[in-house]
């Protein structure tokens, strides 16, 4: 065990503690010197720790649906992006709560100022402590052990977070058991590649015996084992897997969540509905919306609506493919509207007519599924519940992740879908509109 690694909890629950104490004195501060000063009835004592309390509340909920209090987690630009977006939503909501306290608009400029400096506690206390953290937790020293199948993309994947691990060495399976035994000794944990189910047991295995940290990548079976129920029936333990898909009290509320979502997000976008058309319009001569087939629940076909990004005829060689970076055949203002993902909200009205939802799967064109599934016959699975305009495959992974961890993710919310978790994907969705990572093309193999 390396130093202070057992107070690892305990820091980042002093980070957590430190970070909402200071928001939410900033706040109180305002609240009881100017906002509570100018309401026509002001609160007093009781009714001034009510509103601090839940001003309180609502912020600890965005950070953590956010992941703002992920330190050492996330990188640390991403974690800061996470806290500010936290921060905005919980003012705006607090601003209106306000607004209907008082029941006529006020002078929001106290807020913005308060907004201000909200960032600057939050990028101060963040670099701060993450260097901190970084210090007294440097990069775990890992031992890779590989299969017959490249690692490649696993290893520049992990690469990506030099802050967290640092892969020292890559040994083959095929090296034995004995030998890998030895080896994983030395390390501070190890990361298991692709390889048999038998091999990969017995590593975890030793592993647990010798109280080190194992990292593996899920197989299709373990998603599935993993969102199983436990059943204590007998002296043995089962792991119940249904199959069954939704119940229908779910289909229900998912349609109702589906259609009033779908619907207060037309009225409120309808004004950008106007502009996008016309920035199409002037850019380019054709037409500003274009549908294409698409597959969603039991593999049905349906037309997605989009907002068009690239030239007309963009495959007029008939061969589908995905966007590249640097795709000549992107418009200028489709690079924005791409980067925004703002081309997907016609795709409000599919949800309406029930083709989609609001949370699911990404719909893929037949034709490329129909490529991978001679090489992931698995990939059907993902076909047991509706598209879906936004997700948890679109959440925590991006535009070029892999087919089959797309599948694997998707797996994963079908497998443990409820009304919390749509609920709480959709309020993540905004936050990766503005990461680049979850919007950029596939790369070019020329």
């Amino acid at each position: 065990m390396r130093i202070n690694e057992k107070y690892k909890r305990l820091i980042k629950l002093f980070f957590t503690l430190g970070l909402t104490s200071m928001l939410i004195g900033i706040y109180g501060w305002l609240w009881t010197n100017h906002y509570n000063k100018i309401l026509e009835y002001p609160f007093y004592r009781r009714g001034n720790w009510m509103m601090i309390f839940l001003y309180g509340v609502i912020l600890v909920l965005f950070i953590s649906i956010y992941g703002g209090f992920k330190v050492g987690y996330l990188k640390k630009a991403n974690l800061i992006y996470s806290q500010i977006l936290a921060v905005v939503f919980t003012n705006v909501f607090t601003y209106l709560q306000i607004v209907a306290i008082d029941k006529h608009f006020l002078n929001p400029i106290q807020l913005f100022k308060m907004t201000g400096l909200d960032f600057l506690v939050v990028v101060c206390w963040t670099l701060i402590y993450q260097y901190v953290y970084s210090k007294m937790f440097p990069p775990r020293k890992m031992l890779l052990i590989s299969g017959s199948r490249s690692d490649y993309h696993l290893i520049e994947k992990i690469n990506s977070r030099e802050d967290k691990y640092e892969i020292c060495k890559i040994i083959n399976i095929d090296s034995g058991l004995s030998f890998l035994q030895q080896e994983i000794l030395k390390y501070d944990g190890i990361i298991i590649g692709d390889i048999a189910s038998h091999e990969r047991n017995m590593l975890l295995k030793y592993c647990f015996a010798n109280s080190i940290r194992a990292y593996c990548v899920p197989k299709i079976s373990d998603v599935l084992i993993k969102s199983s129920v436990e059943l204590n029936l007998f002296d043995s333990p089962l792991f119940l897997s249904r199959n069954d898909g939704l119940t229908i009290e779910q289909l229900f509320f998912k349609r109702m969540l589906d259609i009033i979502g779908a619907l207060l997000g037309i009225v409120i976008s309808a004004p950008l509905f106007i502009v996008i058309v016309f920035l199409i319009k002037i850019t380019d001569k054709g037409p500003a919306f274009f549908k294409q087939a698409r597959l969603t629940r039991n593999d049905k076909i349906f037309y997605i609506y989009k907002f068009r990004t690239m030239i007309q005829e963009a495959e007029q060689d008939g061969i589908p493919r995905l966007a590249e970076d640097g795709d000549s055949r992107i418009l200028p203002i489709g690079h924005f509207l791409r980067r925004l993902r703002l081309d997907e909200l016609p795709q409000l009205l599919n949800i309406l007519k029930g083709d989609m939802s609001l949370v699911g799967p990404r719909p893929e064109r037949p034709e490329l599924v129909k490529e991978i599934l001679e090489e992931i016959p698995e990939f059907a699975y993902r076909t047991k519940v509706k598209a879906g305009l936004t997700g948890y495959a679109q959440i925590y992974g991006k535009y070029n992740t892999t087919s089959y961890d797309k599948l694997k993710l998707d797996l994963t919310y079908i497998r443990n879908y409820s009304m919390l978790l749509d609920i709480k994907l959709i309020f993540m969705t905004p936050k990766i509109m503005f990461m680049k990572e979850a919007t950029e093309g596939i790369k070019s193999r020329k």
